[in-house]
């Protein structure tokens, strides 16, 4: 009897009992997929990916301040990953909620975004310092994904020791059952030796791919699986010398066809269709690094349009300019926030901010005579692109 391609590539279910019923879990086999993948049906993607991604490194290294654009880019990332798991916030509450000065926005969704910030900051600091890649490593960016927020009840920084499901009202309408607890650390260690193995004949930016339905499909903590398996890409991607700074994030992607998205991975555990995933995967990264380094381009020249104009004031341009360089790091700005953090009088302040207003440049948005904000509107228009709350 012959074997389709596909089973040998399939996980195993096993029968298990969670809150009283019988359900099948779903076990994953280790990667590399068996047989292997077929690159003859993804070279063109590969290609088109890799010369994108390229180019985005192009771009990000002759930005006036790439220090900056990661700042602004990564707190994108987080509000989009967030958003896929239901968070409701905007880039503003962000914002917001990182300057004390401006209290007042929802707490519980912006915390967790911004647990995603210091997520990806810390393990690319981890990185740099020459920690590997490693289940430690995850478990550590879990725990401060967590810390603090709703998810903080649900075993920050360890992986789960009881059944969990996705979809579904209970286990026995599940739409996917993750692999039972006791198999946890071991599919956890396999996808750990992949991660490091040497395998030439598996591109990064398809290694990443595997990695991510690999992940996703153990779902190896009670919460914030979806958010630690998307920050695992861009970390492999920075390990792997593939991006020079943490600049490519595919969450934008995955919300704008997040149905597809899911089928996909649905696809790999019912059919063994990597390849289908892997070129989805690829048009992703295609699409997203395209994306990515238009914004920068639009930042580029906004910042050196705005700067001209404020230029042509004559005596005022100084204290003027310093200000537009403030709010290319901080948006929204109140006038007491602006003087402590420029280190210069609030009276000063308060009339540069007000050419900036007179140039169309800021935005009075509180509506208030006293404790007024101030929003860079143009920049954050192209920072906002795709950052709509998802509908509940």
């Amino acid at each position: 009897m012959s074997i389709k391609r596909e089973e040998t590539r399939l996980g195993k279910r096993i029968s298990t009992t969670v809150a009283g019923e019988r359900v099948e879990a779903f076990v994953p086999p280790a990667l590399p997929p068996d047989p292997p993948i077929d690159m003859d049906k993804l070279h063109g993607l590969h290609d088109a990916a890799n010369r994108a991604v390229g180019q985005l490194n192009g771009v990000a290294s002759i930005l006036p301040d790439t220090p900056l654009f990661l700042y602004m880019y990564v707190r994108k990332e987080a509000l989009l990953s967030s958003q896929i798991e239901g968070t409701q916030s905007s880039l503003s509450d962000l914002l917001l909620y990182e300057d004390d000065e401006i209290p007042g926005v929802p707490i519980d969704d912006v915390q967790e975004v911004s647990n995603y910030v210091a997520a990806m900051t810390h393990g690319m600091d981890r990185l740099k310092e020459g920690f590997p890649l490693s289940l430690r490593l995850i478990r550590e960016l879990h725990e401060i994904l967590l810390s603090g927020s709703r998810g903080s009840t649900k075993q920050p920084g360890e992986f789960r020791r009881s059944q969990n499901w996705i979809g579904g009202t209970r286990p026995g309408n599940a739409q996917f059952v993750p692999p039972p607890p006791e198999h946890v650390l071991d599919c956890m260690s396999d996808l750990e030796k992949f991660i490091h193995a040497e395998t030439p004949e598996i591109p990064i930016l398809v290694k990443a791919g595997l990695v991510h339905v690999q992940f996703e499909t153990i779902h190896p903590f009670l919460d914030g699986n979806g958010r630690v398996g998307r920050l695992l890409i861009t970390l492999m991607l920075c390990v792997e010398g593939i991006l020079e700074d943490p600049i490519l994030y595919l969450s934008l992607f995955f919300k704008t066809h997040r149905r597809l998205y899911y089928d996909m991975l649905e696809d790999v555990r019912e059919d063994g269709g990597w390849e289908r995933w892997l070129a989805f995967f690829l048009e992703g990264i295609a699409e997203t690094s395209i994306q990515a380094s238009s914004t920068a381009r639009e930042i580029i020249e906004l910042f050196d349009k705005d700067r001209s104009r404020i230029e042509g004031l004559g005596r005022p341009a100084g204290s003027a300019l310093r200000v537009h360089q403030l709010v290319q790091r901080k948006p929204i700005i109140s006038v007491p926030a602006a003087a402590t953090q420029l280190g210069i009088s609030a009276p000063t302040v308060r009339k540069s901010i007000h050419h900036l207003v007179d140039l169309g440049i800021l935005r009075e948005a509180s509506g208030k005579k006293r404790g007024q904000t101030f929003v860079y509107d143009s920049y954050l228009n192209i920072l906002t692109q795709g950052t709509e709350p998802l509908p509940r």
